[in-house]
């Protein structure tokens, strides 16, 4: 009983992680607003060492549709322009020579459908997690009970599983549809 107890407080970690993931990943989609989660994750080599971009360069919002990165060292434009070039973000790097300033520009119609369309595949992505989550534990539950658990305990915990499943499932389809109206808002 206490093997299906942990196995089943994994499987809600397992659950919690996929719906932190996914807004993590939903964070990144830019819904034509300047946001500095747009470029947060971005490697820039730095003495050698790939170093995220906030750590080498004050990072800020100077209206709502730029994003101003000023490096520690006037040596890391070159190369911070370079990795925001190549991370695709579908925004092009000013230089004026002190500063970074990246002009977030308004989305069209088209390219929201496609962001919505990234969020959904995230959101499935999320639903995934959550089943292979559910399915490990209900192999837990079913070794249990041929090792003697009785039959009746089995099917109460399978059922347990299920609603904290269909909770989960839930609470990403409302995360997926919070997004999608804010993407689609113009």
């Amino acid at each position: 009983m206490e093997d299906v107890n942990k196995s089943m407080a994994e499987a809600k970690a397992h659950m919690e992680k996929a719906l932190e993931h996914l807004e993590h990943e939903l964070v990144k989609l830019r819904t034509g607003k300047a946001s500095t989660s747009l470029i947060a994750d971005l490697m820039v080599e730095y003495y050698g060492a790939p170093t995220p971009l906030p750590q080498v360069a004050n990072v800020q919002i100077s209206d709502a549709r730029t994003i101003v990165i000023q490096p520690w060292e006037r040596n890391l434009l070159g190369p911070i322009e370079r990795v925001i070039i190549n991370a695709n973000l579908g925004i092009t790097p000013a230089n004026d020579g002190e500063v970074i300033r990246l002009m977030v520009p308004p989305l069209t119609e088209e390219r929201r459908k496609e962001l919505v369309k990234k969020a959904k595949h995230a959101g499935e992505e999320s639903k995934v997690g959550v089943r292979n989550a559910r399915h490990k534990a209900l192999d837990h539950i079913k070794r249990a009970v041929k090792e003697g658990l009785p039959e009746d305990m089995g099917k109460r915990k399978e059922t347990e599983l299920q609603d904290m499943v269909n909770k989960f499932v839930e609470e990403v389809d409302k995360v997926i549809a919070v997004k999608e109206k804010e993407i689609m808002t113009v």
